[in-house]
């Protein structure tokens, strides 16, 4: 006879990933449990993208209030009320809590605000004690933002507490020059603090389109955003009326109100007990899974930002799916990491979907480059001299269009729908081939020659 557990399914980690296999997994007719020691929605919901694109939202305001007077609009000197702002944002967040919360219960999914580790190849203990069995086990538990280990580096705060804050630092130091620093830096930057990215290497951005990303960092330069390269951090330093002092490697110090910690995230593994039940963890704690989303342990599964492999939300909730309908929905399917787009909510904001044009020539030696360097209309008559750039890598032997890669206004939600003609193996004359809408920025993807 066939063992019978508890569950079908136990999912460890009710962030977009688990709450996806959860509820997938549940439609297809199986009993699920899903465990969340924090908060229903992840990373993502309560923490990270959708707070961070609120805060971006209401920060460009202070650009926009300046660009209406160009647009004869009467604008009066505008005072900026960050509780507002925070609070609304919060409000928002446990919104979107609730509505996932709902969804788990339409389903059928039981949740359980506990946090739970693995005690077993079909085991999992809680919090209180409790054991529950699980046919299958499924981790979904993200990653945690890294500190690194400098004397005083409790001082910092990371993207976790920065949604709180009481107020915003007249001088704000970020450390990195990934995604979370460029987005942040520009938040903070509108917001009126003087702002310094502080990065250990010589680059922002390094997995970015070399032009699109340096063109980045011309206009924060511009804007007054100071950087500083090939500055690892020595010590930091808490000043007893306030205030910190952080040391740098062959850098003068520097005195802020305030250190965000942006320098990476590591899967969120410590504690659970995997190792004790046999599965195979890789660098910085990864759970190593198969091209099936299963671990080195039959029963125990991985998906999203646990198992380093795109910490990305939209490529964790297509891995969520996938699980579901190969494990509990008789469709076996499998998450194509090709041409993954992505973006950085900077400001302004950059968005790239495949090759670069380094990778394309190294990978494909004949390369054809594309590019409209130019002023979007409304920053002509706004006074501003901010451009944008966009690029079209493309494969010299079949004219496929093999890149795409933005800044300027809009770029991420522009390049949304571009990410599929590269997806479906589209030509440039293909791209020349398609009626530009006039006047667009849009257009420039199809008027290149």
């Amino acid at each position: 006879m066939a063992k019978t557990y508890d569950y079908d399914l136990f999912v460890i980690g009710a962030g977009s990933g688990g709450v996806r296999a959860a509820r997938v997994s549940a439609a297809h007719g199986a009993r699920v449990a899903i465990a969340e020691e924090f908060r229903v929605g992840g990373t993502c919901v309560i923490r990270g993208c959708v707070p961070k694109k609120l805060l971006i939202y209401g920060a460009h305001f202070a650009e926009d209030l300046q660009d209406a007077r160009r647009f004869g609009w009467d604008v009066p000197d505008c005072k900026f009320d960050w509780p507002v702002l925070r609070d609304n944002v919060l409000a928002e967040v446990e919104r979107l809590e609730g509505i996932y919360g709902e969804i788990l219960e339409r389903n059928e999914v039981e949740v359980i605000h506990q946090r739970a580790t693995v005690s077993g190849v079909n085991e999992v203990t809680l919090a209180d004690g409790t054991k529950v069995s699980a046919g299958t086990i499924l981790i979904a538990t993200g990653a945690w933002p890294m500190i690194p280990d400098v004397p005083g580096a409790e001082h910092g705060i990371t993207s976790n507490e920065v949604f709180n804050l009481d107020t915003i630092p007249k001088r704000a130091v970020i450390a990195g020059g990934g995604y979370i620093a460029n987005e942040f830096a520009g938040i903070f930057h509108q917001l009126k603090s003087d702002v310094t990215i502080v990065n250990r290497g010589d680059r922002i951005l390094r997995h970015y389109d070399e032009q699109v990303r340096d063109r980045l960092l011309q206009i924060s330069l511009t804007k007054g955003i100071k950087f500083l390269f090939n500055a690892p951090f020595e010590k930091i330093e808490k000043k007893a009326e306030g205030g910190l002092v952080i040391h740098l490697a062959g850098q003068d110090p520097i005195e802020a109100d305030l250190l965000l910690w942006a320098v990476g995230r590591v899967p969120r593994t410590p504690g659970l007990g995997l190792e004790e039940a046999g599965v195979k963890l890789g660098k910085n704690g990864a759970i190593e899974v198969d091209e099936d989303n299963q671990s080195s342990v039959p029963s125990i599964y991985a998906i999203g930002d646990v198992t380093d492999r795109v910490q990305l939300t939209p490529v964790a909730i297509r891995e969520g799916h996938a699980f579901a309908d190969t494990i509990f929905g008789g469709k076996p399917t499998r998450v194509d990491y090709e041409n993954i787009p992505s973006a950085v909510f900077s400001h302004p904001p950059i968005a790239g979907v495949g090759m670069t044009e380094a990778e394309a020539r190294e990978r494909l030696g004949s390369v054809k480059i594309y590019t409209s360097d130019f002023r979007a209309m409304k920053n002509v008559l706004a006074g501003r001299n901010e451009r944008a750039l966009y690029k079209l890598v493309v494969d010299g032997e079949n004219e496929k269009v093999v890149g795409i890669h933005m800044i300027g206004p809009d770029a991420p939600e522009i390049l949304q729908s571009a990410a599929i003609a590269v997806k479906a193996g589209l030509t440039k004359p293909q791209f020349d081939d398609t009626v530009a809408i006039h006047p667009t920025m849009a257009e420039e993807l199809v008027l290149m020659r």
